[in-house]
């Protein structure tokens, strides 16, 4: 199984970028998905969440009305629409997958597959 990241790089202030990871080797249609972001010298942190079904979304506060995550279940795909990006959003992020099909989970171990993570860059 694979969980492949990418769509980050830098851009300034207030503009926008589009993550995805594509997933392989399985497919994740019924369960949940989520990024998490570490920035420089912290530890990682999760930035939002969904469903299997996309029905249901979670966001972190600091990315809440900024940030949009979306999932495409014929193409094992997932996405995060990043908007009005603020120096603090620079980090690595990383998307994962659970094998659990119930419920919204917040914490990284609730995690079974990591992607690569892709760098995003925010000059203010």
């Amino acid at each position: 199984v694979q969980l492949q990241a990418s769509g980050g790089g830098s851009v300034q202030a207030g503009g926008s970028l589009r993550l995805s990871c594509a997933a392989s080797g399985r497919t994740f249609r019924n369960n949940g998905m989520a990024w998490f972001r570490q920035a420089p010298g912290k530890e990682r942190e999760f930035v939002a969440t969904i469903n299997g079904s996309g029905s249901i979304k979670y966001y972190a506060d600091s990315v809440k009305g900024r940030f949009t995550i979306s999932r495409d279940n014929a193409k094992n795909t997932l996405v995060l629409q990043m908007n009005s990006l603020k120096s603090e959003d620079t980090g690595v992020y990383y998307c994962a997958a659970r094998t659990g099909t119930i419920g919204i989970m917040i914490a990284e171990a609730a995690y079974d597959y990591w992607g690569q993570g892709t760098q995003v860059t925010v000059s203010s």
